[in-house]
Formats: structure tokens, sequence, C-alpha cells
């Protein structure tokens, strides 16, 4: 039977604090046929920091593993969580999780354990964490997406790069525009906090 830790709610509430399971990577996977049996799992480093079990059965998925919550004993934990399907606009059949949280059932790709139970994010409220970045971060982040998009290399400090193969003059000068203006507000905003903290820690004359 697999082990979830302590079982405690995170101090911070957001998506990657908790783990999660995915119907669609189960699906992917073949493991949503009734009568499969498996074992998810989570590492941080070289450490294992989760286990737990999984049993497919006629339109469920029954999650089994051991939870032990404000220093309590370890106590086991088997329930199902209810599959729901929908037809794919181009055939086939996509699985989603039942939230098996009270009064809710929504229906989810993604259910978090952010405390005793596996449920959805809006049950255990958690954000996504791009919801934690500042205006600053974002300008930033979709400036790193166009250098992705351009084929240049990653980071702030490494310079622009050429124009790629294939692609229009014009569209190769749009993109550029639009990152070098990314790359002077977010730079600026990272100035301005920088100046910001210095003085709050008193490192120079206000």
């Amino acid at each position: 039977m697999g082990d979830w830790g302590s079982g405690r709610r995170a101090k911070t509430n957001f998506t990657d604090d908790h783990l999660m399971i995915d119907a669609r990577q189960w699906q992917r996977e073949g493991f949503l046929v009734a009568g499969k049996s498996f074992t998810a799992s989570w590492s941080r480093g070289d450490e294992i920091i989760g286990k737990i079990d999984i049993k497919t059965e006629a339109g469920q998925v029954r999650l089994i593993y051991n939870c032990k919550q404000n220093g309590g004993d370890w106590e086991p934990l088997n329930y199902p969580v209810r599959l729901q399907t929908t037809s794919c606009n181009y055939g086939g059949t996509r699985y989603w999780l039942t939230c098996p949280a009270d009064g809710c059932g929504k229906r989810v790709a993604k259910l978090y354990l952010a405390g005793k139970y596996f449920a959805c994010r809006q049950c255990y409220r958690l954000a996504y964490p791009c919801q934690r970045e500042t205006e600053n971060d974002r300008i930033i982040r979709k400036a790193e997406k166009l250098k992705a998009r351009l084929h240049w290399q990653p980071g702030l400090s490494i310079l622009n790069g050429g124009k790629p193969k294939g692609m229009h003059w014009k569209t190769f000068r749009r993109l550029q525009a639009e990152y070098d203006a990314m790359i002077i507000i977010g730079l600026n905003g990272k100035l301005a906090a920088l100046k910001k903290l210095v003085h709050q820690l008193g490192w120079l004359d206000k």
C-alpha cells in the first residue's frame, strides 16, 4: 500500500506544492482499463516523497494509500474516484476524474492531495504557480517564450540571435521588436525592485 507523508495541508496554496494525479496521463499510459493495477509515486531528487496504489475498476479508479495528519497515527485510506468520459472532436474518448469532496462532484483532469483526500483545485482553493508572479515576472516570462519561438538561447544575459530559417523577415522584425520592448520593461522593473529592497535594508540613503 502506498504512503503519503504527514498529510498536513501546506502553508502555501499553489498547485505545485501538492501531490497531483492526472487522468490524461493515466489514459496515455493505458492505465484506465478495468482490471489494471498500478502505482503512482512522486520524488524530490532521489527521495520518494509520496506513493499511492491505484486500481482501475468499472467506471472508477480506487485510490489506496496511508495518511498521517498532525503527528497522529498512520491511517489506511481506500476510496473510489468516479471516472467520466467525453467524446473528442476527432474521434476517441477522453477520461476525466470526478472530485470526491462532499458537495462537489466537479469533472476535472487533475486532483490534488492538499489534505487527507484527493480533491479538485477549487475545493482546496489552490492557485496556479503563475498566479504568484508579479507583473514584471509575467513580462519576462513572455519575453523568454518569444526568445524560444525565435530559437535563440534562453537567458536574459544572452544576446539576441539571428532570424530563424524559414521565418519571414517581417515576422522576425516584429517579434524582435516585441522582445526588445519586453526586456526593457522587465529589466527596468527588476532594477526598481532591487532599489526598493536596498532602501528598505538601509544600504543607501533614501
